[in-house]
């Protein structure tokens, strides 16, 4: 007869047919009462974490020596001269998706909303890789050499619409940054005997040590060994806590903790509350993020394809089964401590996982939040570079030393940044809402821009403008969401539905088809939204910002006479730098030699 001990604080024995017994938690609300008051996190010692921490951005700041260059390239520093191969740019890409809010947000998902809850995390944000793709080639082809998408929007439109597109990056950046320093100082704080302010500063100098000098080519070569490191983690961690808590047995039992939304894989509640606003999310975070823009232009153009399609899978299969973490701790019957949601992974990592498994779990993390922040770093310094240095300060001709110096000051300002804000434990929500909302209300003007040559500066700033404002209003409840408003908004947001489905369907269909799909989405959707999505507010201002950013791009493009030739795109944006055989540096005018379209 075997014997299987798991830690908990009241045991069940259970007799399988093959003779085993198997002891292992199964928790009443008395139980998750004494769990809660008598829960502490197992901690590493204090020498044990530096040892980890110095080990693990040591290696990755001698993998940065390796690809510096005494004389580097400005282009190279940003995008890599648009030649990263396969293997490092779809690691790089599902490294830089795996960030850690979504790290914790996935756990979180099925500890709320159980079985369907880590799918509506990982599926949606798998597919949006997916979706975006198509668009990323269209951007490629007609501006090849570009280095941020704000930088084609000034080709395209005008400095207006680069710096709406800019300022969204560089909030979304920073507030990101903000949020892995914060993550890493947590973690080492519950894990380890470290201070909080601690974590903050090794992490944020962990990160600027290795992206510093070589920028997007430091980071995608770290981000291939951070998630090779992340992988090997979850491959024996998940599996660890699986069986320590019980193994199917424990499920088995425990179904009855589970309500009857949560043990419902369609659940109406997980559907409206999870999937459908985090499915508007990402597609947002897809074309408003300049982390996954500059892995866009960095990636060898006849890679596109299958570097975002391997990203999909591996992305959605590392995040679905972070997830499950949140849905054993729900079938066990954690309570969070705290009341904190993200102290489920921690809590079920101490709790089920030896000590070596704990250091794994600490890699885990501490690796999936550095490949976000060097992205963020790095997306931080291209902005500044490109559109703040050298597409206004220094009007098209741009110095490379100068812009370097620029690239490598904005790392540095924005870590410091990113510590302070983070050691002070600042509710970030409202600001990544805010972002998140002015990404939502720039994806129709961004994508159409690129489409329909109609489509005027004026059109794109004042709908993005409109678009906010009355997120603003829907999202914050500054109007009361009842009568005639809530009515007003309920019709914004059927046609936002169309604008999602449609724009999703014509990433591979063609023009006629997408357009049919978002009419008969707007069609379906308008008698059911009406009086019924005013109770779900998230939801609801999301896509009126996406509604409303539609509707008033196409109203004001629709009577342009003037058509827009995008192969001047291609004229308009180069490269900043060439380099001769001998590694010679000369300055170049963004206007340099013309590249043709392939639209």
């Amino acid at each position: 007869m075997c014997v299987s001990l798991f830690p908990c604080v009241r045991m069940r024995e259970l007799r399988t047919r093959d003779g085993c017994v198997r002891i292992f938690c199964s928790l009443n609300q008395d139980d998750r009462t004494y769990m809660q008051e008598q829960s502490a996190f197992y901690q590493l010692s204090g020498t044990t974490a530096i040892l980890l921490l110095a080990g693990f951005y040591g290696l990755t700041f001698l993998m940065s020596l390796m690809i510096g260059k005494k004389k580097e390239n400005v282009d190279s520093y940003m995008v890599s001269n648009n030649a990263v191969g396969f293997g490092l740019s779809a690691a790089s890409m599902i490294a830089t998706w795996i960030w850690a809010a979504s790290f914790y947000a996935s756990a979180t998902s099925g500890y709320q909303y159980g079985l369907s809850g880590p799918i509506h995390y990982g599926f949606w944000g798998a597919l949006m890789i997916l979706f975006i793709y198509p668009y990323g080639r269209r951007f490629r082809a007609l501006a090849p050499k570009a280095h941020t998408l704000a930088e084609v929007m000034h080709a395209r439109h005008g400095t207006s619409s680069q710096l709406i597109m800019a300022v969204s990056n560089l909030l979304g950046s920073c507030i990101s940054l903000m949020v892995n320093f914060t993550a890493a100082g947590a973690l080492v704080s519950v894990l380890s005997p470290l201070s909080f302010i601690q974590g903050v500063l090794i992490a944020g100098l962990g990160v600027l040590s290795y992206t510093l000098w070589s920028g997007v080519r430091a980071s995608v070569m770290t981000d291939f060994a951070q998630l090779v490191a992340m992988i090997l983690a979850a491959v024996v961690i998940i599996p660890l806590i699986f069986f320590n808590a019980g193994g199917t047995d424990m499920l088995a039992a425990n179904w009855s903790n589970l309500s009857s939304e949560q043990s419902d894989f369609f659940s109406t509640k997980a559907i409206l509350e999870q999937g459908a606003p985090y499915f508007v999310a990402v597609l947002a975070y897809a074309i408003g993020n300049q982390t996954i823009a500059q892995r866009l232009f960095a990636v060898r153009e006849d890679l596109i394809k299958s570097t975002f399609l391997t990203a999909t899978v591996g992305y959605g299969a590392v995040v679905i089964g972070l997830g499950m973490l949140g849905l054993l701790a729900l079938f066990v019957g954690l309570t969070p401590a705290d009341g904190d949601m993200n102290n489920i992974i921690p809590q079920m990592a101490s709790t089920y996982l030896p000590p070596f498994g704990i250091a794994l779990f600490f890699i885990l993390v501490v690796g999936s939040l550095s490949s976000t922040a060097d992205s963020d770093l790095s997306a931080l310094s291209s902005i500044m570079m490109t559109d703040i240095y050298g597409k206004n300060m220094a009007r098209g001709t741009p110095n490379p030393k100068r812009m370097l110096w620029w690239g490598r000051v904005t790392m540095i300002v924005a870590t410091m940044i990113g510590v302070v804000f983070a050691s002070l434990r600042l509710d970030i929500l409202v600001m990544l809402v805010f972002v998140g909302a002015l990404w939502g209300a720039i994806v129709f003007p961004v994508i159409v821009s690129f489409y329909w040559d109609k489509v005027t500066n004026k059109a794109f700033t004042t709908s993005v403008i409109c678009a906010v404002v009355l997120f603003a209003i829907a999202r914050f409840e500054l109007l009361p969401l009842e009568g005639v408003i809530a009515v007003l908004f309920e019709l914004c947001a059927s046609v936002g539905m169309g604008v999602v489905i449609g724009l999703m369907t014509f990433a591979f269909f063609n023009r006629k088809i997408a357009i049919f799909v978002a009419i008969a989405t707007v069609i379906v959707a308008l008698p059911n939204a009406v009086g019924f999505l005013r109770d779900y507010p998230v939801l609801l201002s999301s896509l009126t910002s996406y509604g409303i950013s539609a509707l008033v791009c196409v109203a004001m493009s629709w009577n342009n006479k003037e058509r827009f030739d995008f192969s001047l795109l291609a004229e308009r944006v180069t490269s900043f730098q060439k380099n001769a055989d001998n590694d010679q540096e000369t300055s170049t005018s963004v206007n340099g030699d013309v590249v043709p379209a392939r639209a």
